[in-house]
């Protein structure tokens, strides 16, 4: 009994995650319907709203979804988000190895596709991913998206 309620309590719940997703995903689609044609940018653009958000299991989620999509060419790029955002949740939940690790792969995923893709600066990004790899800290100010 003590192992279930530690183990739900340090756990996001799954139907509040999905509220937040599908709320930030809802906003997302309201605020630029023309941009979500197709199924990748759609799943893109709801992933870095809720990184933005600070919701990031969800994010993850989303970019994942938005990596399958992705053609081959841009799936390194997906992929270095859904990075982005497994880090700040591994340091959100106190696990510095597995932060440093989604770190140095967002680094290495992202960095090709420098210095803008979809609209996203990605210079600012890279710079804080290097800096908080080499600090090694668990306390990450959020992502500069």
């Amino acid at each position: 009994m003590k192992t279930e309620k530690f183990e739900s309590a340090s756990r996001p719940i799954r139907s509040d995650v999905s509220k937040d997703r599908n709320r930030v995903a809802k906003r997302a689609h309201e605020q630029s319907p023309r941009a979500l044609s197709t199924e990748p940018t759609s799943r893109f653009l709801a992933g870095v709203e809720l990184i933005r958000a600070g919701e990031y299991f969800a994010a993850h989620e989303e970019l994942e979804d938005a990596w399958r999509a992705a053609p081959a060419e841009e799936r390194d790029f997906f992929q270095g988000l859904v990075h982005v955002a497994v880090a700040w949740y591994q340091a959100r939940r106190g696990r510095k190895i597995g932060t440093e690790r989604q770190l140095a792969k967002a680094l290495r995923r992202l960095e090709p596709f420098a210095p803008t893709h979809r609209g996203i600066e990605l210079e600012p990004l890279l710079l804080q991913l290097r800096e908080l790899h080499e600090e090694g800290s668990l306390d990450l100010p959020p992502p500069l998206l």
